[in-house]
């Protein structure tokens, strides 16, 4: 299994923004800081306490543990995709995502 914890600063190409993101079935490819290249597929987008994250699945790992990134500005004003410093911010995007795919569950 592949250690995604040390996924530094993710630069990545959105298509048409941000917002589509979760809306097609949309794999983007990051780069660790390694170098080396990993599919993810974007299942979510959201939003909590006026940050963006993006929920993501590994497309090469049988494994359902779903990877989250922030959305971040690069020195040039490029969008990204960022590790979660902390832990309590980390909990809080897990618990508002696992909230909202309860809701979804029970429609």
């Amino acid at each position: 299994m592949t250690d995604y914890e040390n996924l530094s600063t993710i630069q990545t190409i959105f298509g048409n923004g941000v917002q589509d993101m979760a809306e097609q079935d949309e794999v983007i490819t990051l780069i660790d800081e390694d170098g080396a290249e990993h599919d993810f597929n974007v299942i979510d987008v959201i939003e909590v306490e006026g940050s963006e994250y993006a929920i993501l699945l590994p497309v090469e790992d049988e494994s359902d543990e779903a990877v989250i990134l922030k959305f971040a500005n690069d020195e040039d004003g490029n969008e990204i995709l960022v590790d979660i410093e902390s832990d309590e911010e980390w909990e809080k995007v897990a618990d508002a995502w696992e909230e909202m795919v309860t809701k979804e569950d029970e429609e």
